[in-house]
């Protein structure tokens, strides 16, 4: 038998077919970030009221900051970074 040929598209294709390609990846960002900072926190064993006195907001922001279906500006996104002592890195590929 000969090789088998992709039928269709690659998923990111499918994705943007569908007009949830946008959409999939801020999510994927999000969470990704979401991981990050969880994991710095726990680190450093800051919990979510401490990080809220460190970025000078509310418990309830940084439930949102946590909830990767909850949209972040860049601007918080940065702040929680700078807060564990890290910079936000972004790249256009």
């Amino acid at each position: 038998m000969g090789k088998h040929k992709s039928i269709g598209s690659d998923f990111e294709d499918w994705l943007d077919e569908e007009g949830i390609l946008e959409e999939v990846e801020i999510a994927a960002t999000k969470k990704a970030f979401v991981i990050q900072l969880q994991a710095e926190m726990k680190k450093k064993k800051i919990g979510k009221s401490r990080l809220a006195k460190i970025m000078k907001t509310s418990r309830t922001a940084i439930e949102r900051l946590l909830d990767p279906c909850q949209p972040s500006n860049l601007a918080t996104l940065i702040e929680a970074a700078l807060a564990m002592g890290k910079r936000l890195s972004l790249s256009m590929v």
